[in-house]
């Protein structure tokens, strides 16, 4: 008589919840060990930041006046060494018309944008008690409430609280004669870097595999494609993105100028740099140029339309022309993730130096993803 087999622990239908189980637990523990190295990583690069970001940003002008350097060298058939020295002298020429010419009247708007700023504040409050009184009277009626009174007065305090432990870290951080020295020391360091940076032929990655001999032969080419891919996405986006926030500089620039906009020059200017950033000069800059446009002198709903018109032509001219000529569409990403990388990665690095990376860093991820994808995850029934 054959004996009987023995019944299984679990039937299909719990074997079925316990894998799902494993698995969701399996992932929840990568993306926990993935959260964690970005983390270590952003406190790192922040405590380390005074020391890497000299040699980032010489690392990444150098891969962007790298082109600039070869056909130089090419050109004129000169050596490399007095192809980068022609290239400094030409760089110390125009910043010095750049000191003598756009510097000063740059300064001037600044420094009056500055001192005009209690009066717009002025302004906006005699415009709001001559046309929305009913705002005042009834802003008055709930602070005459104890529980609202009360939650004001907690967020004045708390507000008064941060500012006071805010400018004695400024001043710490900005005024002491070693923090500025240390400054003026690294931001000095990037020429030295970047010229030898630029006397290095041909490509930064291109002997990167002999590198990592412990790695097999495919996983060793799968690195040194996707370190190539960061650098060709990191030269890309900087190069493009500059050329493309200094074009939209001088276009805000006069547009506002011409429109009466007052410190026209300084914000335009101001707006086109930060554009660097996606979507955060857009941002900062209409949320200055707007109040600045209606409360300013014979300014009201009329300036506002015309800076909005002029926002509107300057980002057309950016959408339609300035980024397919200069950039294409090499990054692919959508807006709403470039939006969410800015903040993601700026929160992760601890401010500028991750919203700068953001779109680089994104876009070096999904290249990631589609080979790993491509390569590792493919279906058994493909």
């Amino acid at each position: 008589m054959p004996a009987e087999s023995t019944p299984p622990i679990l039937s299909t239908s719990q074997r079925r919840v316990v894998g799902v189980a494993l698995t969701l637990l399996s992932f929840l523990g990568s993306m926990a060990l993935l959260i964690a190295a970005v983390f270590v990583l952003g406190r790192i690069l922040m405590f380390f930041s005074s020391v890497l970001w000299p040699l980032a940003v010489a690392g990444v002008l150098a891969l962007m006046l790298r082109p600039l350097v070869e056909r130089v060298e090419r050109r004129l058939g000169i050596r490399r060494v007095v192809a980068v020295v022609l290239l400094y002298g030409v760089f110390v020429l125009l910043a010095a018309g750049a000191l003598v010419l756009v510097l000063p009247p740059v300064i001037d708007q600044l420094i009056n944008f500055i001192v005009y700023l209690p009066d717009l504040w002025a302004n906006a409050l005699s415009y709001i008690s001559n046309h929305y009184p009913q705002w005042i009277t009834l802003a008055e009626r709930h602070l005459a409430n104890p529980s609202i009174r009360s939650l004001a007065d907690a967020i004045a305090n708390q507000s008064k609280a941060v500012f006071n432990h805010a400018i004695p870290s400024l001043q710490a951080a900005f005024g002491g004669v070693f923090d500025v020295l240390a400054f003026i020391t690294h931001f000095a360091i990037i020429p030295v870097y970047l010229f030898f940076f630029l006397l290095m032929r041909g490509e930064p990655t291109r002997n990167l595999g002999t590198q990592v001999p412990f790695l097999r032969v495919g996983l060793r080419e799968d690195f040194v494609f996707l370190a190539s891919e960061f650098v060709a996405i990191v030269e890309s986006f900087f190069r493009g993105q500059l050329l493309i926030g200094l074009s939209m500089g001088v276009l805000f620039a006069l547009g506002f100028s011409v429109v009466g906009l007052k410190f026209g020059l300084f914000i335009g200017l101001a707006l086109g740099i930060l554009n660097i950033v996606p979507y955060l000069g857009t941002i900062l800059g209409l949320a200055v140029a707007l109040p600045l446009a209606f409360f300013q002198p014979a300014g009201g709903w009329q300036l506002v339309g015309l800076v909005l018109l002029v926002n509107g032509i300057v980002q057309s001219i950016e959408a339609w022309f300035l980024t397919p000529k200069i950039m294409g569409h090499q990054t692919g990403l959508h807006p709403v993730m470039i939006i969410f990388a800015v903040f993601f990665w700026g929160t992760a690095f601890g401010g500028i130096l991750g919203m700068l990376l953001a779109v680089p860093l994104t876009a070096f991820f999904v290249t990631a993803w589609r080979l790993a994808k491509r390569k590792y995850f493919q279906s058994s029934d493909a």
